[in-house]
């Protein structure tokens, strides 16, 4: 939950950051915002943790991820950033209502098929919970 926290306390400043540039004209400062700020807060938020790990912790280890389904949303991030641009290409590189609902029914996209990966829909990803009696 504390990570969930985490997570919206660094987010926020970035949306409001996009929102004031893209309400001055400045749509193009807003997406690379938006975009930048993701790609940075995904490479340094594992990066880090993995660094101080392998070099001040247990210098020389390894890192074990526990999730066999980390590829697929790999796949899925890079195929939702391409999708983004791709619409805003298409869009002739303007904001405005159709491109904002372009990208929320993407996000739904995406959360979906996040879901149903976690949920082993497509493929044997997640080992089946317990059952609590």
């Amino acid at each position: 939950m504390g990570i969930t926290f985490l997570a919206a306390g660094t987010s926020v400043p970035d949306c409001i950051a996009s929102l004031i540039v893209a309400r001055q004209g400045l749509g193009d400062m807003a997406v690379s915002n938006t975009i930048g700020s993701n790609v940075f807060d995904i490479l340094v938020g594992l990066g880090v943790p993995w660094a101080m790990q392998t070099m001040c912790v247990n210098y020389g280890s390894e890192v074990m991820i526990n999730s066999r389904g980390l590829l697929y949303s790999v796949v899925l991030l890079l195929g939702s950033v391409a999708l983004t641009v791709l619409g805003i290409h298409i869009n002739k590189w303007q904001l405005d209502f159709k491109l904002g609902v372009y990208v929320i029914v993407l996000y739904a996209v995406f959360l979906c098929f996040s879901i149903m990966i976690e949920y082993n829909v497509f493929t044997f990803v997640n080992l089946p919970m317990c059952m609590e009696e």
